[in-house]
């Protein structure tokens, strides 16, 4: 999974930049302090360090192993100095947070609301943590995102349709009532559609693919036609001539929706 959230990151930089210049544009001055609830290895806290050069950013995740991830990424890039870690279960109190360096300015939960038990709850306490006048930038994907095209060579044309109608089953997800609810006033629901081809993501594009399917593999065995898995199996194959690894003809595309709200 930290393999996979970091070519995600790497392979959409230019969304990456586009959402952090939006919130550049809505959260006002320069925000001082942003938090960043379930960051993983780290891709939307480097984005922010990057969009906010004079924040400090404080990332918090369950894994000790994400974060030590972030952590070397964080020195990597420059940013060591701005970027502290707090390990901790958000479904748990946030004291490690209450004791760190809020009241914040900015939240930034990307993928990561639906993982809580209790969402409600979560975006209370994120009421809570930040400054009145602060932003909350929430934001979901749609479902992994689409690389190949109709014809892949292998099996019947329409594969990768037919791999995320059999795997994508859970409904879209609506953060607008329960921000409302925990007193958020939300000022924008914007959807990016990402479209992007090799030329626009680099080399990091054939292994996000692969990675990706690959996991979505993992679940298919149960729900996909025995033809489409030997296809699918023969794509993920990398000896194979029409292997994802080898292959020219990869696009990213896919959609993620960020609701955008604010404390008053």
């Amino acid at each position: 999974m930290a393999r996979l959230l970091e070519l995600d990151a790497e392979v959409l930089a230019s969304y990456l930049a586009e959402l952090t210049g939006l919130l550049a544009q809505r959260v006002g001055p320069g925000p001082a302090r942003v938090l960043d609830l379930g960051s993983g290895p780290g891709a939307g806290s480097l984005a922010l360090a990057r969009q906010f050069p004079a924040a400090r950013v404080t990332a918090v995740d369950i894994s000790a192993h994400l974060l030590h991830r972030l952590q070397k990424q964080a020195a990597a890039h420059g940013v060591a100095d701005r970027i502290s870690t707090v390990e901790a279960n958000l479904d748990e109190p946030w004291t490690k947070i209450t004791e760190n360096k809020g009241p914040f300015d900015l939240i930034w939960a990307a993928s990561f609301i639906h993982h809580v038990s209790d969402p409600a709850r979560t975006f209370t306490r994120a009421f809570e943590q930040l400054r009145p006048g602060g932003l909350i930038a929430v934001t979901e994907m749609d479902f992994f995102p689409r690389f190949l095209p109709e014809d892949t060579g292998a099996g019947e044309p329409g594969l990768e349709d037919r791999l995320h109608q059999a795997t994508n089953t859970q409904p879209p997800h609506q953060w607008t009532g329960p921000l409302a609810r925990a007193g958020f006033v939300v000022e924008e629901l914007r959807p990016f559609e990402i479209r992007l081809d090799s030329t626009q993501t680099g080399p990091a594009l054939n292994a996000y693919a692969q990675v990706c399917l690959a996991k979505l593999r993992s679940h298919a065995t149960d729900v996909l036609e025995a033809d489409d898995l030997a296809a699918l199996d023969a794509l993920l194959d990398e000896t194979q001539p029409q292997s994802i690894a080898r292959r020219s003809d990869l696009s990213v595309r896919t959609t993620r929706t960020t609701w955008l709200a604010r404390r008053p």
